[in-house]
C-alpha cells in the first residue's frame, strides 16, 4: 500500500534522511522509529506531500505520490503529531469543516463524520467544544479526521504523544483495530507502544535506516544469545571455567555466600547452536562446577533499539527535527 524507495532529503552538504526504503502492505501496522533528529519527521512530511524529497520515490497504492500528489493524498488519512484543530468548533462541526476541505459533498460528508466519530470513540463528544476535550478526545477527534474519506493507508504521527496511561491504551486500542482493514504507519519513539501494536517495525538512526523486522525476531535475533546461569562455585571459579569456552564473554555476575557455600549467578553472551552449549557444559564440568539453572535472558527492543542506534549526530547526517523544520522553512 505504500512503497518507499530511496527517500533522500539534503539540505546544503548535510544529509537529513539518506536512501530510505520500506513497504507498509495492506492490513498491516508499521511501526516508524528512530531517536530525536534521526530524521523521522523529515520522511513523514516528504511521505505526505509536504516537502519536496533531493532524491527518491514514493507511492501509496500503486500512485506515484511526488508526480501526482493530489491523487495520492487521496489514498491516505494523516494524523500530524500535536493534531491542530479549532478549538472554537464542536467536534462534528471541526469535521464537517474537514470533510468540506476533502471535497466530500454534503450527504457524504454527514454520513462520514457520523462514521469517523464512532469509529474513534467519540461520538459522544460530537457536540462538545473541541477546545473544551481532554487531550484524549483530541488524540481521537484527530483519529477521526484521518478517516475521513475511509482511505487505505492512515499515517499517524506520535499518536499517544502527551497522553495519561488510560488515554494511551484507548488510543493503541483503536490502532489494534485498524490491523488487517488498513495498512497503519506509525511514527513513534515509545518503544512499548511498537511492541503493543506494530506487525513490523523500521528504524532510522542519523537519517539512514538501521533495522527492519517482526520486533519479536528483531529483539531475538542476532548470532548470540544472553543466558543466565546458577550453579555452586565462585564467581572466580566460573569466570576461569569459561575463559576457555569460544565467544563466551561474562557480562556480571553476583556470588552469594562464602566457601564451599558459595552460589554463583551469571549472566553471558554465547554464540547461538548446540555446540557452543555442548563447549558450556564441558568446561564447567571440567572445572568442577556444577549448574543448577541455565536459562535465555530475553532481549527486548529497547535493547534492541540502543544498539542499533547513536546518539552522536555530529557527523554530517540528520540534526534534530526543529533543525530540520527551519531548513525546510
Amino acid at each position: 500500500m505504500l512503497e518507499v524507495e530511496g527517500l533522500t532529503k539534503r539540505y546544503g552538504a548535510r544529509l537529513a534522511v539518506d536512501g530510505v526504503s520500506f513497504s507498509v502492505a495492506a492490513g498491516d501496522v508499521v511501526g516508524f522509529l528512530g531517536p530525536n533528529g534521526a530524521g523521522k519527521s523529515t520522511t513523514l512530511r516528504m511521505i505526505t506531500g509536504f516537502l519536496a524529497p533531493t532524491a527518491g520515490r514514493v507511492r501509496v497504492g500503486g500512485v506515484d505520490a511526488i508526480r501526482a500528489p493530489t491523487e495520492a493524498r487521496r489514498l491516505f488519512g494523516y494524523m500530524p503529531e500535536g493534531v491542530p484543530l479549532h478549538g472554537e468548533m464542536r467536534a462534528h462541526e471541526y469535521l464537517a469543516y474537514r470533510a468540506e476541505l476533502k471535497g466530500m459533498g454534503r450527504a457524504a460528508a454527514k454520513q462520514a463524520v457520523e462514521r469517523s466519530l464512532l469509529q474513534a470513540g467519540v461520538a459522544d463528544a460530537a457536540d462538545r467544544l473541541v477546545g473544551q476535550l481532554s487531550k484524549g478526545y483530541r488524540q481521537r477527534v484527530g483519529l477521526a479526521d484521518a478517516r475521513l474519506t475511509d482511505p487505505p493507508l492512515l499515517i499517524l504521527d506520535e499518536p499517544t504523544a502527551g497522553l495519561d496511561p488510560n488515554q494511551i491504551r484507548q488510543v493503541r486500542a483503536l490502532i489494534r483495530g485498524f490491523r488487517g482493514d488498513k495498512a497503519v504507519f506509525v511514527s513513534t519513539h515509545i518503544l512499548p507502544e511498537v511492541q503493543a501494536i506494530c506487525d513490523r517495525v523500521v528504524i532510522i538512526d542519523r537519517g539512514r535506516m538501521v533495522g527492519e523486522g517482526d520486533p519479536t525476531e528483531l529483539a531475538g535475533g542476532g548470532e548470540t544469545q544472553r543466558l543466565r546461569l546458577r550453579g555452586p562455585g565462585t564467581a572466580e571459579a566460573f569466570r576461569a571455567a569459561l575463559a576457555g569456552v569460544r565467544g563466551a564473554a561474562v557480562e556480571g555476575a553476583r556470588e552469594d555466600g562464602a566457601g564451599q557455600a558459595a552460589e554463583t549467578t551469571l549472566e553471558l553472551t554465547l554464540p547461538r547452536g548446540d555446540a557452543s552449549l555442548d563447549a558450556l557444559f564441558a568446561a564447567v564440568v571440567a572445572a568442577g562446577l556444577g549448574i543448577r539453572a541455565l536459562e535465555p535472558v530475553e532481549k527486548d527492543l529497547e535493547d534492541v533499539f540502543a544498539s542499533l542506534t547513536t546518539e552522536d549526530a555530529a557527523d554530517g547526517h540528520a540534526g534534530d527535527d526543529d533543525d530540520e523544520r527551519e531548513d525546510a522553512a
